[in-house]
């Protein structure tokens, strides 16, 4: 593809790398795109935040179609991965070190199956505090790690598909199908207390984005090899 066609615009469907964050991988490209091609100034941004923590489906647009970016974040989203039962940690997942532990002898895999129930439909969730919502003009991450307590609020949003493919305690493995502005670190603490235990969130990958498959995404080194004569 020519500099020009990146301009009048291109959707790439990146798998991002475990441990980047969505803005590292969108700079990555964009650096790619203007070295490679010898572009002054592309227009280029992301279709829905990931987690440094969380690989998979990333939605890359650039030039003219960056006005997608608000109809494509707007998309379903589907998600897999592995919840930790039996301990929590202040950022919902394996950003923050354990906090409490919790028993799991009284659980069946049959009463684990049934609390999916209670998740399924629209919901309230409360986003993590170790999440990038902005309260009192500052990241609520950044609240979180100055130590500051700050009150959450509360949101909407729907959970399509619960279902868990692999229960192995203390570790079940899920896929999941939801709304925009769904937090799977937060469903997987709320799991936990439905499950009178505790969970947090050790791997998640998203897989799709309304009819975008993870199965056709490219990781960035695959990318750079397509820019190349």
């Amino acid at each position: 593809m020519t500099a020009e066609d990146f301009q009048n615009g291109q959707i790439l469907l990146i798998d991002k790398p475990l441990q980047w964050t969505s803005f590292q991988a969108v700079n990555k490209l964009k650096w790619l795109l203007k070295s490679n091609l010898g572009l002054k100034k592309i227009k280029i941004g992301h279709a829905g935040t990931l987690d440094p923590l969380a690989t998979g489906l990333l939605i890359v647009c650039t030039g003219k179609f960056t006005k997608k970016i608000t109809e494509l974040q707007a998309q379903t989203k589907e998600y897999t991965g592995t919840f930790h039962v039996g301990a929590t940690t202040p950022s919902f997942d394996l950003e923050t070190e354990i906090d409490q532990t919790f028993p799991i002898a009284h659980l069946t895999n049959e009463d684990i199956r049934a609390a999916t129930s209670q998740f399924i439909g629209e919901i309230d969730q409360q986003p993590p505090i170790y999440s990038a919502i902005k309260k009192d003009g500052k990241r609520l991450y950044e609240h979180a790690r100055a130590g500051t307590s700050v009150e959450i609020a509360f949101r909407k949003t729907t959970i399509f598909t619960f279902e868990l493919t692999r229960i192995e305690l203390p570790d079940i493995d899920f896929r999941v199908v939801c709304s925009k502005g769904t937090y799977i670190r937060s469903l997987a603490h709320d799991f936990g207390k439905a499950l009178q235990s505790g969970a947090h969130l050790t791997a998640l990958r998203r897989t799709k984005i309304g009819n975008y498959n993870v199965d056709d995404a490219i990781a960035i080194d695959e990318f750079e090899n397509t820019l190349r004569p």
